[in-house]
């Protein structure tokens, strides 16, 4: 006999596939539309908000409500329930957004004459610093890249150990999100090939400079690039034969976590993201202004940035302690 399966730790029991009906479908299909259509939201935030808004109205159908009908109790109940199952402040804090836009909408829309959400506060989150890589470990990573080119067993191993070996240097020269690095069209690269024009969030644009060895790679790469691909893969830096046309997420994460293997890093502390991490940290660390760092990583707003503070904070402490000259004299005791 098969056991049962256990409940996901951290979210609200509701009807298993549960899917809205009549108004609140309507309405749930009419905000999601809305995200693509006027806010420019990527795929992964348009499906990270239907989750969210499922899951909501899984919890109000087993109080007999709707999305269309939920009062301030009911979302009270919803995140006293999440609490009660351990969930996240970060899980708790992106479902109350989803939850504020969602009803702000449909309060726009004429739909509801209230918003359920205007007094529920905003869960607490304790100050996460980012995770990211030493300069050691990412030159490990990218010194371990390149010397397997020298090993790559006939053309197609070359191919596939050069394609890697180019994001691995985009990734730490320009620290793009995942998403954008493996969906880098062709044309990114055609205005300044020592600039890669990247289309970020909410469709916002900024150019980001290349290093050397970004550039070089990115060359090398394009001679081995295969030729006669279909019209949805040849628009791609990174073609594939994948339903977008590029290499996905996924694929490029796992080899990432193979490489951290083989240089000796924990797997577990390796990913796209924590290179991103690394990209900004490594700048702060050698003077850049957090301005500067802002618009690199296509943040709209330097509170997002300012997670990387820790790193401003040690530099300034370091300084202080090299340069003052109060510094140097010896405490004197009582």
């Amino acid at each position: 006999m098969t056991p049962a399966a256990k409940p996901r730790r951290g979210r609200p029991p509701g009807p298993p596939a549960f899917r809205p009906q009549g108004e609140d479908a309507a309405l749930l299909d009419a905000f999601l539309e809305m995200m693509v259509a006027e806010r420019g939201a990527a795929a992964n935030t348009v499906s990270s908000y239907r989750r969210d808004l499922l899951d909501f109205a899984a919890f109000l159908a087993t109080r007999g409500s709707g999305l269309a009908r939920a009062v301030t109790g009911d979302v009270e109940a919803y995140f006293a329930q999440g609490q009660a199952l351990a969930l996240k402040p970060s899980t708790a804090a992106r479902r109350l957004s989803a939850l504020r836009q969602f009803h702000r909408f449909a309060l726009s829309d004429g739909v509801r004459a209230d918003d359920p959400t205007s007094r529920i506060a905003s869960p607490r989150q304790g100050r996460r610093l980012p995770k990211y890589l030493s300069e050691e470990e990412v030159e490990a990573l990218l010194g371990l890249a390149a010397a397997a080119l020298g090993s790559a067993a006939g053309r197609a191993g070359e191919k596939r150990r050069m394609r890697f070996l180019a994001l691995l240097e985009i990734l730490y020269a320009t620290g793009l999100r995942v998403s954008e690095l493996v969906g880098l069209p062709l044309a990114a690269l055609a205005h300044d090939p020592r600039f890669v024009l990247v289309r970020g969030k909410g469709g916002r644009e900024r150019m980001v400079p290349l290093s050397e060895p970004a550039r070089t790679a990115i060359a090398r790469w394009l001679k081995l690039r295969p030729a006669g691909l279909l019209p949805k893969q040849a628009r791609f830096l990174f073609p594939a034969g994948t339903a977008t046309g590029h290499m996905t997420r996924q694929h490029f994460a796992q080899g990432l976590k193979v490489l951290a293997g083989e240089a000796g890093i924990d797997p577990a502390r390796v990913s796209p993201h924590v290179l991103r991490h690394a990209f900004a940290s490594h700048l702060l660390a050698h003077g850049a202004d957090l301005r500067v760092v802002q618009t690199l990583l296509g943040h709209a707003d330097i509170s997002t940035t300012e997670i990387y503070t820790h790193i401003l904070d040690e530099k300034m402490r370091a300084l202080v302690n090299r340069h003052h000259p109060m510094a140097r004299l010896p405490r004197r005791t009582s």
